[in-house]
This record gives structure tokens, C-alpha cells and sequence, in this order.
């Protein structure tokens, strides 16, 4: 029953590239490498921790990279930086989501698009594809694509050189990203539409099995301005476009902060491209959102939510990342990428930096914290760790990595909870789906319940039971085993809070929800799909399917049903683990009362052993105060006194997390 995938790290330490010139060896393929979730910018070209970044992205199970090819970096430079970010992606076994942006100077029309990008792509004065056809040189836009195609496509010049398999290289090529921002583009809808068809029509000619994407659209404002169905509106003028697929392969969209937006964007891309008779992949490859809690955002703010607009605490960061995923895919969205992997310069300038607490704030949306040789923001207190949100991804990648999705119900349990059900394919084989008719591994599915609550009261869901027993995953690393009760699996989801955080500046209503919990059950013998009206609040009428919820905020914590059994712990023989553990703890809050309960946990291969948790008072020196294999403790402190807390894990294997240096994991003075 029980199938939690099981990630190993890279034997050995792979060495970072130099110039590339040796061949790429085989990836590792114990990782998930999910195909439907991505990070963006896990690497950069002339990133001083590469190898680092690569090992904790593929960790936590991503599949994807997505990272800009500037065309004015490449002018103004060599494509030597870009040959190792792309060699990298590949030695490590990551797809490329890769977008042409940045117009060079001179290559500006001065009215916000580019010189050239209305002259005929390709070289005999037409824009119709042909064999051996070259680009034209009168489009400098269209030879920067064909470069950069050809050099990064498999069989393309990089991948001669460094000996790739047939198939490693970049067939993902975005147009632009975010046109519908001033600050990316700033030429007109038909110029965009333009940009589009050239990027298609070389793309193909380059690679025919590339696939090109409309560039991820910011929709700040959709009832305003709603670019991709502009945008279709000039492309259905062109007599061409069916003969070259609309100019496009994949659409896409961002969201930050507001979970159930990202849904609702998922859908108005789908609506957009309905309209005109569309079918098109859709990707949210941009969703997240940064933290006010935590360097380098405003941590100075409690109790001033109108200074931090868009930024939540780094739980509720947390949740996002498992509620925007699970409501995006819902809504049809293939792909899910987070932005980002570590804080980086956010949407700050290039060498931003300044102390904690020191009244300057910065954009916290890491999965991991800066590391203190990073260009921006280094010095965090817990430099190079990473945040719950690392945590929530994590679990996603676990139960959802490498599987195929069916259904995609959402029901909205009147305005207090929110459920979202999924049949999923046989794990680690993307296989189509099918009517279950046989009892045996081969033919079982599994149907997934993410749940969660967007109420002040306490809600018991029932589930209508489709097999004879289901694992619930909550947050943090327990799992357990429940019995259906009279059909029904009665799960109760922790009440919520008000929070403070502020309300978006468009129409939109931000939702801060409560802690999700995952249900997942087999289901073997003739299955049909999720029913949604077969999912109740105890008590109450069957809800209607809807996409919707409430507003509310930040969880607190709740017992797992009486009904539940813990799981034991599945692991990977401890002689084949190599890697260390990464050692968790839960944010505190900035005040505590005297006595206080701390959390903390692991992530590992084999499993974890034991902790070591340290505390220092007052910034003094670390003393050692538990060593367990506990998850939790309460600490008492006296009035006055700020804690700072860190933790060392030993896995099953005896290999010890790598924190040596002891930074805070935890803080809070006691009042």
C-alpha cells in the first residue's frame, strides 16, 4: 500500500564544469526528476554554488530548470556561460524550460520592440518554412533563435562536442516572458504577435521537434488587459496560422501569492484559447511567494500587514506551495513550476545587500535561503538552509512526481474547505489510463484527496471510501494508515484563523488557508472517477464542484483522526545512502510566552536516526540541549531573553547533516 518514492543523492560529488569539453556521463536516476513540476532559476551562468544549487533542486524532486538566454548578454559577450548552464541542466538530468529575452541595444527600434522584426524570417525573403532554408540576416532576432537552437538542440553544436545522448538538449523554447509587462516588453500587442511567429518559424526550421511557448503571461490585471486573447486576435488575421499551429506549441501563465488565482488563471488561459477552437498544453511556470518573516524581507513589520503587500509568513509560503499546485493542475495546468529555488536578487537590483532587521526589505521567495557568497542578500542568519516551503515541495514530489493525473475535481465544501481529487496512473510509469479491470499491482490506481480548510471552525470532511484502506499525509514527515469508517473516511482539518495578510491590490481577494492533508487510497476493481458529490462536511448537503473558496488564514495545528494507525517508515538500505540528511525546524513566532513548543524534522534518504537541537540565549555561545529522535519538545526560557535555536541530524546510515557551523533555525524572545 504503502508508496513513498524514495530519493537518493548523486554518488559522489560531481565536479562543476570548466569549459566544457568532456563528454556528459549519465545522470543518476534514483531523483523523481518530476515531470510536472519545474523551479525556476536553479542555475545562472557563473552561479558560485552550482553543484549545490542542482543537488538540493533535484532533492526535493523538481524535473524542470526555467531560466532566461538573454540576447543581449550573448552580443555583448560569448555563449561560454550559457555552454555551461545548459551542460549542467544535462549532466544532471533536468529539462530546459529556456526563454529568449533581452533585446541588445543596438538592436532596439527606440519604441520598445526590436530592429528588423517585421522583415521576412528567413533569408529567401519569405516566412515559409523550407529544407536548408537560413535565416535572414536583415532579422537579427530571428538569428540570434536559429544561433541558439542550433547550438543547444539535441544533435546541435553543444551536444557534438560534449558527446550527449540523442536526446539531452533544449526542446522547450519560450518567447519572451511576461509581454504583458511594461518592464519586459514594451512594443505594442501586433509587435508581440510578430516576436511569436518569427521565434516559431525559426524554432521549427531549426528543430522540427522543438516545441515553442507563448511567453508566461503576468495577467496583473486580466479584465483590463487580457494579452493572449489580444493577442489571438491579431494572429487569427494572419492567413498562415493553421498552417504553422497558431505560432505556438504550449501556453502559459504566472501567479504569486493568492493560491486559488493560480487556478483561476489556468482557466482564463484555457477560456482565452477556447475561444478561437484552441487546445493547448497550458504551464504555470511561475508561482510563489515571498516571505516577510524571514531575511531578506521586512521581518520588522509584525503588526504593520499594509508595509508588506503580497509577502506571507514563511508556514503560510508553506501552504501555498501545496494548494496553487494542487488547484492549478486541478484546472488543467500540466506543468507547475516555483519560483524560485533560492532568494537570489529578487526583483532587486544586482549587489543588493544589507543586514537583518536593519528597516530595508528584499524579495524572500527561496525555497532556500541566499548563501553567503551569493550576490545579494548574504547575510541571513541560517545562510544556504532551506524553508518549510522546501518541506511542502517536497511532499508534493513524493506523491505526485512521477505520475499521470485524471479528474482534477475541485469541490468547494460551501465556502469553508476546499478538496481537490485526482485519480493517479501507476507510480513511475506515465502510462495512459484505463478501466481497472484485474485485481493485480499492474492495474491499480490510486485517488488522491488534497484537502484543507477556509474556515474559523474545525471541519470533518467525509470521503466516501473506494478501497478497503487509505494513507493521510499531513505537512510534516508522519504518515498514517486509515480504515474507513461506514464507507467513509472521516478527516478532520484544522480551523483557521484571521490573518493580516492584506488584500491584493487588484480586484482579486487573497486566501490564506489551513494545513492540508493528502488522502490517498488504491483503487483496484472496476473504478470509475472522483464523484465530488459524494464528498460532505459531516452534517451538512452535498457541496457543489466549484473552483472557488473562502478568504481566510493561517493554520494551527491538529491531531490526526483516532482512527489512524502511524505508518512505519519505508527505507533505503542505509549502505547505499551517502548523502547527509537536511536537518528542518519550523519558524517560531517573534513572540513566544514562556514556555513554547519547538518543531523540527528531517529530510533523508534512509531515514533519520537522531537530532541534536542547540540553543544559544541572547546571541551568547551554543550549548547543546537535546539529543533525540524526538520531532518535538517544549522549551522554557525566562521574560526578556531572545532564544536562537539549531539542529544537527544523524540518518540511519550515520552520515551527519553538513550545518556545521551553527546558525539559527529557529528565533523568538520569550515576553
Amino acid at each position: 500500500m504503502k508508496r513513498l518514492i524514495l530519493l537518493a543523492w548523486l554518488s559522489g560529488v560531481l565536479a562543476l564544469l570548466g569549459a566544457p569539453t568532456q563528454p556528459i556521463q549519465s545522470q543518476d536516476n534514483t531523483y523523481i526528476r518530476s515531470p510536472h513540476l519545474g523551479i525556476d532559476h536553479i542555475s545562472a551562468p557563473n552561479d558560485p554554488i552550482v553543484d549545490q544549487r542542482y543537488r538540493n533542486a533535484l532533492f526535493l524532486g523538481a524535473g524542470w530548470n526555467r531560466w532566461p538566454l538573454y540576447w543581449s548578454s550573448i552580443e555583448t559577450e560569448t555563449w561560454i556561460n550559457y555552454d555551461h548552464l545548459v551542460a549542467n541542466d544535462v549532466r544532471y538530468g533536468l529539462s530546459s524550460d529556456a526563454i529568449f529575452l533581452g533585446t541588445p541595444a543596438q538592436y532596439s527600434d527606440g519604441a520598445g520592440s526590436i530592429r528588423g522584426l517585421y522583415e521576412a524570417a528567413f533569408s529567401d525573403g519569405s516566412d515559409v518554412p523550407g529544407a536548408g532554408k537560413q535565416p535572414n540576416p536583415d532579422n537579427p532576432y530571428a538569428s540570434f533563435v536559429y544561433s541558439a537552437v542550433m547550438r543547444y538542440k539535441p544533435g546541435g553544436t553543444l551536444a557534438q562536442q560534449l558527446g550527449w545522448q540523442p536526446e539531452q538538449g533544449i526542446r522547450t523554447w519560450e518567447a519572451w516572458n511576461e509581454p504583458d509587462l511594461g518592464m519586459f516588453w514594451g512594443g505594442s500587442v501586433e509587435d508581440y504577435a510578430r516576436l511569436l511567429k518569427v521565434t516559431y518559424l525559426i524554432v521549427h526550421a531549426a528543430d522540427p521537434l522543438a516545441q515553442v511557448m507563448f511567453a508566461g503571461l503576468a495577467y496583473d490585471n486580466p479584465d483590463v488587459n487580457d494579452y493572449l486573447a489580444r493577442a489571438l486576435a491579431v494572429i487569427a488575421q494572419d492567413p498562415q496560422r493553421g498552417a504553422y499551429n497558431w505560432y505556438f506549441d504550449i501556453a502559459a501563465v504566472h501567479s504569486y501569492s493568492d493560491a486559488v488565482r493560480s487556478g483561476k488563471m489556468v482557466r482564463r488561459i484555457k477560456q482565452d484559447l477556447a475561444a478561437y477552437g484552441l487546445d493547448r498544453p497550458v504551464w504555470l511556470n511561475e508561482s510563489g511567494a515571498p516571505v516577510w518573516d524571514d531575511y531578506p524581507g521586512p521581518t520588522w513589520t509584525a503588526g504593520s500587514p499594509a508595509s508588506r503587500q503580497y509577502r506571507l509568513t514563511q508556514a503560510e509560503q508553506a501552504l501555498y506551495v501545496v494548494e496553487s499546485t494542487a488547484l492549478a493542475w486541478a484546472s488543467g495546468a500540466d506543468w507547475v513550476f516555483i519560483f524560485q529555488l533560492y532568494d537570489d536578487c529578487g526583483n532587486q537590483a544586482g549587489g543588493t545587500n544589507f543586514p537583518p532587521n536593519s528597516g530595508q526589505a528584499g524579495d524572500a521567495y527561496g525555497l532556500f535561503r541566499n548563501d553567503k557568497s551569493s550576490a545579494c542578500f548574504n547575510m541571513s542568519p541560517q545562510p544556504n538552509t532551506p524553508r518549510p516551503a522546501a518541506s511542502a515541495y517536497y511532499r508534493m514530489a513524493q506523491i505526485f512526481g512521477d505520475r499521470n493525473f485524471q479528474g482534477g475535481a475541485t469541490v468547494n465544501l460551501s465556502g469553508q474547505g476546499t478538496v481537490v481529487a485526482f485519480d493517479l496512473s501507476p507510480a513511475q510509469g506515465l502510462t495512459s489510463f484505463g478501466p481497472v479491470t484485474g485485481g493485480g499491482a499492474s492495474n491499480v490506481v490510486e485517488r488522491a484527496y488534497i484537502m484543507w480548510n477556509d474556515s474559523p471552525n474545525r471541519l470533518v470532511v467525509e470521503v466516501p471510501a473506494s478501497g478497503p484502506s487509505a494513507e493521510l499525509y499531513d505537512m510534516g514527515s508522519q504518515d498514517y494508515m486509515l480504515a474507513p469508517q461506514n464507507g467513509l473516511y472521516d478527516i478532520g482539518l484544522p480551523a483557521v484563523a484571521a490573518s493580516d495578510f492584506p488584500q491584493l491590490a487588484s480586484a482579486e481577494v487573497s486566501h490564506i488557508s489551513g494545513s492540508p492533508y493528502i488522502l490517498i487510497e488504491q483503487v483496484q476493481q472496476g473504478w470509475t472517477p472522483v464523484d465530488p458529490q459524494t464528498i460532505h462536511i459531516q452534517g451538512q448537503p452535498t457541496p457543489e464542484a466549484s473552483a472557488d473558496t473562502g478568504t481566510v488564514a493561517p493554520l494551527i495545528a491538529v491531531p490526526p483522526p483516532a482512527t489512524a494507525t502511524p505508518i512505519p517508515k519505508p527505507t533505503l538500505d542505509p549502505a547505499l545512502d551517502h548523502a547527509p540528511p537536511i536537518p528542518l525546524m519550523q519558524p517560531l513566532d517573534a513572540v513566544s510566552p514562556a514556555t513554547f513548543t519547538l518543531h523540527w524534522s528531517g529530510m533523508d534518504d534512509s531515514g533519520i536516526a537522531s537530532y541534536i537541537v542547540w540553543v544559544r540565549v541572547n546571541g551568547g555561545d551554543w550549548t547543546k540541549w537535546l539529543e533525540t529522535s524526538d520531532t518535538q519538545a517544549d522549551y522554557t526560557g525566562s521574560s526578556g531573553n531572545t532564544y536562537d535555536f539549531a539542529l544537527w541530524a544523524e540518518d540511519l546510515a550515520g552520515n551527519w547533516s553538513q550545518n556545521i557551523e551553527l546558525s539559527p533555525q529557529a528565533t523568538t524572545k520569550v515576553q
